[in-house]
């Protein structure tokens, strides 16, 4: 059962974001991204990188805050979905079975131990183009967009937590997921941990949240082709005054090559070369970095930026004046 939990989950599938501010949201997503909405409903729309091949990325809410909505998850197969929801009920964790919905079947909802809101499903809507989305390869999910970032696929997300130990233990015991690297703390307890479904590097990341909150959001990352491509995504975002917090440069826990900026409505969005370097080895041993390892900052030897650890959604109170004095060195 062990080896069978370790591959129930295929990828992440679609996360939705919240934003105040939802035309210029949509206007970066759609635009400098180059997704494409393919739904509306209510206040949401849902838009898709170009080779994703289920139906959307993400869903986008407008709302008076920002941060992260329900994340969805699909399952390798039926079976591996109803092993999952076994052991998402036998957590406590379990909120139920929800009916079919924009782009998935019926789903299974639940929360991680810091109150993210999650839903787990097999069944699910393949993307049919259309006469202008008509990709000439048929191997490709549409047409290569050839404008702004050229967002291939949704790569991996990023929740802030209160107690990454939790949460890590339960992406670990409950949902079968596996440890590629972390980040231990000279207190014994863990600053950041990642994920893994199969082999790619990671798919779900906990870091600690300094404001002590629960259930925030650190970033969503989306996969282009190449280093190159997020050179020049630096380019794209300059000349359209959204503000980049981070990179381009290279991470050194799991090497991935890096570009993180804020979009209009506030949430962090990085873009990752992270497909590039894969696990192929199926008994890697977790690799733990120690406190002062992790000082040491990037690859190359960047420091980190000290937005990264104080900026995530829902903006806390006086949010602004936290990454303002962040920035300044007070923190």
């Amino acid at each position: 059962m062990a080896d069978l939990a370790q591959h129930d989950l295929a990828h992440l599938g679609a996360v939705e974001l919240f934003t105040p501010k939802f035309e210029e949201s949509r206007w970066f997503f759609e635009e400098l991204l180059a997704m494409r909405v393919v739904a509306e409903s209510g206040d949401s729309i849902y838009l898709r990188c170009w080779d994703e091949y289920e139906l959307y990325t993400i869903k986008l809410t407008a709302s008076d805050t920002n941060g992260v909505g329900r994340s969805l998850y699909r399952a390798g197969s039926p079976e591996a979905l109803a092993r999952r929801v076994a052991a998402i009920e036998a957590s406590g964790l379990g909120h139920g079975w929800r009916e079919p919905e924009v782009g998935v079947g019926r789903s299974y909802e639940f929360e991680d131990p810091d109150g993210h809101l999650m839903a787990i499903y097999f069944d699910t809507e393949k993307y049919v183009p259309d006469d202008l989305d008509r990709p000439a390869l048929k191997n490709q999910a549409s047409r290569y967009p050839g404008k702004g970032v050229n967002a291939r696929r949704l790569d991996h997300i990023n929740y802030l937590a209160s107690d990454v130990d939790a949460s890590g233990e339960f992406w670990r015991d409950v949902m079968g997921a596996r440890e590629s690297e972390r980040v231990r703390l000279d207190s014994g307890r863990y600053a950041a941990w990642w994920f893994r479904f199969h082999q790619k590097s990671y798919d779900v990341v906990y870091s600690d949240d300094w404001s002590g909150s629960r259930g925030r959001f650190h970033h969503l990352a989306f996969s282009p082709d190449t280093r190159e491509d997020i050179l020049k995504a630096a380019d794209i975002m300059l000349e359209n005054g959204v503000y980049i917090e981070y990179g381009p440069y290279k991470h050194a826990i799991n090497q991935t090559f890096f570009l993180y900026v804020w979009e209009p409505g506030g949430n962090r969005i990085e873009f990752a070369n992270a497909g590039a370097r894969l696990i192929l080895d199926p008994d890697w041993p977790v690799v733990e970095w120690s406190q002062a390892e992790r000082a040491k900052g990037q690859a190359w030897g960047m420091k980190t930026v000290a937005t990264f650890h104080t900026h995530g959604t829902p903006y806390v109170e006086n949010q602004e004046q936290i990454d303002a004095d962040a920035l300044a060195g007070k923190h």
